[in-house]
């Protein structure tokens, strides 16, 4: 599970990423390419049904006929024989066989009710079918029924089926039910797919899901959407007030509901609530192919620095709202985030679970992956470009092998999903719920578009090129620059890069640089204060690259933390010769530095597996470019070149080992053989 109240702790997994060992590591993906990749098996280990006791406030569809619902464990856990055994959150208590927080929650349940329907849905299983129908029996008694909370949702389920409103350590909201929420978003997510997948097969079942999807609906009006068209100051910049917990993440998987509901028949009030969510979601995208954030929708409205993968699904659910609304103008900011944000992040290490801005937290999840897959499909479904489809199959090797780890990182034998890979590549073999939810969500998505699936197989990285990171800390220092490691790198709404270095007026930094073989953006991460009269003038061995105003920045507002931990893009860029980075303070200052992105022009990821090999080339440059690659294989390789919007501009194939070629202003090229 992945809540907002962990950025507080700089995006910090709810289970150990480091409880890896070889007992129970997935075995080599190598199922056969006409075997289905979805596998529900460790999925199906960790439902639970579950009787609960009288609780106010708390019912379900047909509970005195059916008293068991249907929960999902949270967490599992490989042990030394590699059997796994099934875990809840918190700490443990023998006696009252409790959990600090629970054994299930609303987060998992929701969206395994997702995963059930939508495989109901590719294949007719009827197992699926009745897993689905015991899960949101199950969510929707965790929905609070009646009362000041109504429409809201408990998070926590105890063993016994006893609700756990105020779990230890603290979530908030608390009590759990007592506001809008993740766990409330991803309800609405739930209930409308269930209702779009039950309304023609079983009408009063649809029936009740309608009734308590209007329910959550209700909430969202009351506590969100109440302060729909209002606006807040962060550092300068107007940021929507009306998003679920002030996330474009979380209100994301609430559309995603809403447009399916909104496509099966739901009412006006719903349509209503669907553009008003997407819309605040959209106003949250920013930058461009050379400005941070490179064009993303950004997830967090209280921060200008933050981007994570878990949970982005932000594209997806603006592309399901153009659709389901039928306005093309949500999907302008998804299609951007799309096109010139993904291939910079998938060059530049891939879907982190933070870019706070640096990377400052390189572990990824299967929870930030699937969320790109989704997004990308889904942007592809709406604009019928297949440039994103191949794209979202070069994000899904991740679970082929191409990750840090270079490890699978789900088995098709046995339906497991590992935890995680941290930045060093240390390997989570926990398989809880929201991991093999989300791998699951994209196997059903190749499992539905077989072409995908042959190009994600591709299990090895063989070339990054992409963004460099320069920590200050580490360049030469002069004329009294002072390293400063903080007692907290999480400044409230951005995390600082280890340490930082400040720069009174005459000190000055000096990098050595790596070779390079082309041009470089160059983009100094400071802090902006306003009204802090601080410059920092910055060049090479060869010239003057630009200035940056470090009081440039807006009143704090709303914003958690005073000033904002940005990238600055400098307006000249760094030559491909050039040995030298320098920077040096002109006012009084003190500037604060924490690192340097040395962005090249043409960034390229290439993956190879099975004898094929396709190259992603990403352009951050002003002009069309011409560069050359080996494409290795055999046989024609195919050139497609896009530009910004993803659209195709020319398609063709050759049989040369050395290629030459173009890559669009901002757009992204694919070379497959």
């Amino acid at each position: 599970m992945k809540r907002r109240s962990l950025l507080l702790g700089g995006l910090a997994a709810t289970t150990p990423l480091l409880a890896a060992t070889p007992a129970g590591a997935a075995r080599p993906a190598g199922a056969p390419s006409t075997s289905p990749l979805t596998n529900l098996a460790h999925l199906d280990f960790l439902r639970q049904d579950v009787t609960p006791p009288q609780q106010p406030g708390h019912t379900t569809y047909r509970l005195t006929d059916s008293p068991a619902v249907g929960a999902l464990w949270t967490y599992a856990e490989p042990g030394p024989d590699g059997a796994f055994r099934r875990v809840g959150g918190g700490a443990y208590d023998p006696d009252s066989d409790t959990w600090g927080q629970g054994a299930y929650n609303a987060d998992d349940i929701s969206r395994a009710a997702v995963v059930y329907l939508r495989h109901w849905r590719l294949t007719g299983a009827a197992a699926s079918r009745a897993a689905a129908y015991q899960l949101l029996r199950g969510l929707t008694y965790l929905q609070t029924a009646d009362g000041p909370y109504a429409g809201n949702v408990v998070l926590w389920m105890q063993p016994d089926g006893t609700l756990n409103p105020s779990a230890e350590p603290k979530e908030l909201p608390d009590p759990s039910d007592s506001d809008a929420s993740y766990w409330l978003a991803r309800t609405v997510w739930a209930l409308g797919e269930g209702y779009a997948a039950f309304r023609d097969t079983d009408p009063d079942f649809a029936g009740f899901l309608r009734t308590r999807l209007d329910l959550a609906v209700a909430a969202v009006q009351r506590q969100v959407l109440v302060r729909y068209r209002q606006w807040q100051v962060i550092d300068g910049e107007r940021t929507p007030a009306w998003l679920i917990v002030d996330g474009a993440d979380a209100t994301a998987e609430a559309v995603l509901g809403l447009a399916a509901y909104v496509e099966a028949g739901g009412g006006a009030t719903a349509r209503r609530a669907l553009r008003q969510l997407a819309e605040g979601i959209a106003a949250l995208a920013d930058g461009d192919v050379r400005e941070w954030p490179f064009g993303a929708v950004r997830p967090w409205a209280l921060s200008r620095s933050v981007w994570h993968g878990w949970g982005a699904q932000m594209p997806a659910a603006l592309a399901r709202a153009a659709q389901a609304l039928g306005d093309r103008a949500l999907l302008g900011p998804a299609v951007t985030d799309a096109a010139v944000f993904t291939p910079w992040l998938l060059t530049s290490g891939g879907p982190d679970n933070g870019r706070l801005p640096t990377r400052t937290d390189r572990t990824q999840i299967a929870y930030g992956v699937d969320s790109r897959v989704q997004s990308l499909l889904a942007v592809a479904d709406a604009t019928g470009r297949s440039g994103f489809a191949q794209l979202a199959a070069l994000t899904a090797a991740w679970w082929f092998g191409a990750n840090p780890a270079g490890t699978p990182g789900y088995d098709p034998h046995t339906g497991r999903a590992i935890d995680g890979i941290n930045g060093d590549g240390q390997v989570n073999r926990n398989s809880g719920a929201e991991s093999t939810i989300h791998t699951l969500l994209s196997m059903l998505a190749l499992d539905a578009r077989p072409e995908l699936a042959a190009v994600a197989r591709r299990t090895e990285i063989v070339e990054r090129v992409g963004t460099l990171t320069l920590e200050a800390e580490d360049a030469a220092r002069q004329g009294g620059a002072t390293v400063v490691s903080p007692p907290s790198a999480w400044t409230g709404e951005s995390l600082i890069s280890g340490s930082y270095v400040e720069l009174p007026a005459g000190a000055g930094l000096r990098w050595q640089l790596p070779p390079a073989d082309q041009p470089r953006l160059v983009l100094p991460v400071v802090d902006l204060r306003p009204g802090v009269p601080a410059r920092t003038v910055w060049g090479s061995d060869t010239g003057p690259l630009g200035e940056v105003d470090h009081a440039r920045v807006g009143a704090q507002g709303a914003s958690p933390a005073p000033g904002a931990l940005l990238p600055v893009t400098l307006p000249r860029e760094l030559a491909a010769h050039d040995t030298e980075l320098t920077a040096q303070a002109t006012a009084a200052g003190p500037a604060t530095v924490d690192a340097v992105l040395l962005e090249p022009l043409v960034s390229r990821l290439t993956l190879a597996g099975d004898g094929h090999r396709t190259t992603l080339l990403r352009s951050a440059a002003r002009t069309a470019r011409t560069v050359e690659i080996t494409a290795g294989g055999t046989g024609a390789a195919t050139v497609e070149v896009y530009d910004a919007t993803g659209e195709l501009r020319s398609r063709h194939t050759s049989s040369a080992t050395q290629l030459r070629v173009t890559v669009l202003s901002g757009g992204f090229t694919l070379v497959r053989r």
